[in-house]
Order: structure tokens, then C-alpha cells, then sequence
């Protein structure tokens, strides 16, 4: 029987972030998968809210760049407690409320947060009709590798599992 290599698997939501009861990070060896980066301030509260109609639904969206900003920000401080950077990431998805608005200002948000007039990694910009808070704009997904990744955050041991096994 092969049993494979074996894979180190973490799970972690990082210290800012409230319990929503899903992880927010998870490390497979090196690669890490990041979700739900959004624009929260270090108390949890959202920078930037858009204000809502009685239905909760966003009436202005121009508070859209300085979601994404945020949400930019606080991924380059979770990958660097992890021993990476933005330059690390290999694929991005941002999740907007408008898609117009979007278009008006990712461009110029990615450059600036990645530091580069074309960052590397693979993104897609996908309308979605609400996240999270109805006040959000925005909700960046993204890959990355790491080439020396540190171990997650979690006090827990690392679970570990045998790939190619039954």
C-alpha cells in the first residue's frame, strides 16, 4: 500500500477576527488558503460601512476602495504572522456587492496594495447580491505559498494526515 506523502494541515482565525465558526485560514504544508478578509479594524468593527435601505441593502457604494484597502491591509498583516506576504499570493477572488463600482476602483487598490502595476497572481472579480454584513462592500479569497510558512497561529498541535491512504 502507498501511503503517500504527508501533509501538514492547520486551521486558524487570527486574533481581530470574531469566531463565525468557520476558519478563516487554512495550511496545507506551504500553501495557505485565506477567506473571508473583509474590512474589519482590530476591535471587529467594519472600516468603511455602506449605508443601508430598510431592506439592508447598500444605497452607496463608494465606500468601495476603502473596504478593499482594508481588506488588502489585513490580509498583508495575516500572511506576514504566517511568513509571507502579498507577494506570495497565487490567486485572489473578490466578492462585491456592485459590480460597477468595483470595476472603477480594483484596479488601482491592487496595484497599490501589491505594490506593482501588474501583480502576479491569477483574480477574479465576482458580483455577489449580499456578504456577510449588509453594510459590506467587499470580501477578498485568496491562495498563497509560502516558501517558509510558520505554524499557524492555533495553540493546538497540527493535525496531520496521511495522503493516499484509505
Amino acid at each position: 500500500m502507498n501511503a503517500g506523502p504527508i501533509q501538514t494541515l492547520g486551521y486558524l482565525n487570527p486574533p481581530w477576527m470574531p469566531n463565525y465558526g468557520y476558519a478563516q485560514v487554512e495550511q496545507i504544508d506551504n500553501r495557505l488558503r485565506i477567506v473571508g478578509l473583509i474590512s474589519l479594524d482590530t476591535a471587529g468593527n467594519l472600516v468603511g460601512p455602506a449605508p443601508v435601505d430598510a431592506k439592508g441593502l447598500p444605497t452607496d457604494h463608494s465606500n468601495m476602495a476603502l473596504q478593499m484597502q482594508v481588506a488588502y491591509a489585513n490580509a498583508s498583516k495575516l500572511l506576514m504572522l504566517l511568513g509571507g506576504s502579498l507577494d506570495d499570493v497565487i490567486e485572489e477572488t473578490l466578492y462585491v456587492v456592485e459590480l460597477e463600482q468595483a470595476i472603477q476602483v480594483v484596479t488601482g487598490v491592487r496595484r497599490q496594495a501589491y505594490g506593482n502595476p501588474w501583480p502576479r497572481c491569477r483574480s477574479r472579480l465576482v458580483r455577489a447580491p449580499r456578504l456577510l454584513f449588509s453594510e459590506q462592500l467587499v470580501e477578498i479569497a485568496l491562495t498563497a505559498e509560502v516558501s517558509i510558512c510558520l505554524s499557524l497561529l492555533n495553540p493546538a498541535p497540527m493535525k496531520k494526515k496521511m495522503v493516499g491512504t484509505n
